[in-house]
């Protein structure tokens, strides 16, 4: 296998972009990309375009043709390929492209990850993100989203003593970290008092806790590492991609306090790319809820289990801490356009890489991790991206 780097990366900010279509969103994201890059239309040989439900939030299907339409590269014919995975759709179309370089079939890659979510109403938003849970078992029966992780998220408190105030110092870190990114959807610091008084959604979670309705689009350019330097004098390297399943109910599940996917992608990852949990300077990893980042940094083994909340409480994940989780803000406060949110982390994670994270950089970060999760756990892609050769 050829190794991978990313030579460009683009993002929009993400937030209510009312002014702006989701192609409009897609492209810009792209160009940014491109120009990052230094690369134009004519060296792109495939795009992959992460996006959970366009056919649903506006009502447009057969994505990858638009985006490759709009982005003048149909009169190339260029393929275009959609990408689904829920939440995680976005990180998949980033693996999709690493493997076709990986393979050889193609050289250089331009992925693009885009929703645009708030054209349409708070319950049916809703309702198409809890799609990603299992209708005939679960939301068939009134289950949404948030109440299914907030069965997560009680069970949790039962086995490991987790508490409200552990919770709430997830949403105030990742918002005190937002409020240093420019891109973020919500760019101020909150109190934890004010997050664990926030209003009940399904108990234990509070609005809060809970990652917002977002418009946005982020963009990467991979290649052969081979040709990297032609491009990009400090191309990043995919070190490491790995992909695991779980069942799409939760009751199916031996234990609903952790997500089994994670754990194994997290481990196929870190045995692929060589290294421990102790040799990742930063990770970011899949928040939409309180709940998840806690699990999450428990199963990709940066905590032992039932130790994550109290370690954030304690500031090992803050910037400056043990290891930096969701430095962009995470998808708590930088946003979850979902199609969007998995390409994001993986520019996270090169500006890092790059130094060039301005008042959120974390110093001498070489090696850094991507975790995303589609529907309450049953997928998980996990990424690791080093500083290239």
């Amino acid at each position: 296998m050829k190794k991978v780097a990313i030579i460009g990366v683009g993002i929009t900010p993400f937030g209510e972009l009312w002014d702006d279509s989701f192609r409009e969103i897609g492209i810009k994201a792209g160009f940014e990309a491109l120009h990052d890059a230094n690369i134009s239309s004519d060296d792109i040989d495939a795009i992959y375009v992460g996006n959970m439900s366009a056919g649903r939030f506006i009502d447009q299907e057969h994505i990858g043709a638009l985006i490759a339409d709009y982005a003048g590269l149909a009169h190339n014919n260029i393929p275009s390929t959609r990408v689904e995975a829920g939440g995680a759709s976005g990180a998949l179309a980033v693996r999709q492209a690493y493997f076709s370089i990986a393979s050889g079939m193609n050289e250089i890659v331009v992925v693009g990850g885009a929703e645009k979510m708030t054209d349409i109403g708070d319950v049916e938003v809703n309702d198409i993100q809890s799609s990603a849970a299992d209708q005939e078992w679960e939301t068939v029966f009134g289950a949404t989203y948030p109440s299914l992780f907030a069965l997560m998220a009680r069970r949790h408190m039962h086995e490991y003593g987790t508490t409200r105030e552990q919770l709430s110092s997830v949403a105030a870190k990742n918002h005190r970290h937002g409020s240093l990114n420019p891109k973020a959807q919500f760019r101020r610091e909150i109190k934890p008092e004010a997050i664990s008084r926030s209003p009940v959604v399904s108990d234990p979670l509070r609005m809060l806790d809970c990652a917002p309705i977002s418009d946005g689009a982020a963009a990467v350019i991979m290649c052969d590492m081979g040709i990297a330097k032609k491009y990009s004098e400090h191309p990043v390297e995919v070190i490491a991609s790995a992909q695991a399943s779980d069942t799409l109910a939760l009751n199916q599940r031996k234990s609903i306090t952790e997500m089994l996917a994670t754990k194994i992608a997290g481990k196929k990852a870190m045995e692929m790319a060589g290294i421990g949990p102790a040799d990742i300077d930063l990770a970011e990893v899949h928040d939409n809820f309180t709940i998840s980042e806690i699990m999450a940094v428990e199963d990709l083994g940066f905590f032992p289990k039932g130790e994550g909340a109290k370690a954030t409480l304690d500031g090992k994940t803050t910037i400056g801490g043990d290891i930096p989780i969701n430095t962009s803000g995470g998808l708590k406060a930088r946003g979850d356009p979902i199609g969007a949110t998995g390409v994001a982390q993986i520019v996270e994670i090169v500006e890092q890489l790059r130094g060039k994270a301005d008042k959120r950089q974390i110093k001498d970060a070489k090696i850094g991790l991507a975790h995303s999760v589609g529907g309450t756990g049953s997928s998980a892609i996990v990424h690791i991206l080093g500083v290239g050769q």
